[in-house]
């Protein structure tokens, strides 16, 4: 598999925009890619490609997702909850 890709999209969860969604997208990319498979990995990567704003709405679930970015990692995404390390 290709470690370079999943640090570009680990890079691209953890920077998202807000605090929220980078701890959300960040933390869940940080346990999950390593063991994700290729049309995952695609998955994941088209779900960094949605607005801020309509990703955070459908993991909080204030949102219905839209059918046609229903899959497993976005299954899995919703979820995942993030628990802060350390502290």
């Amino acid at each position: 598999m290709d470690d370079s890709r999943r640090s570009k999209l680990k890079f691209r969860a953890w920077r998202r925009g807000f605090r929220e969604l980078d701890l959300l997208m960040g933390s869940f990319a940080d346990e999950t890619l390593a063991c994700m498979n290729e049309e995952s990995l695609d998955e994941f990567e088209r779900l960094l490609d949605i607005p801020d704003w309509e990703i955070f709405a459908w993991l909080v679930g204030q949102e219905a997702v839209p059918e046609k970015h229903k899959g497993p990692v976005l299954d899995q995404l919703i979820g995942f909850r993030y628990a802060p390390r350390g502290g």
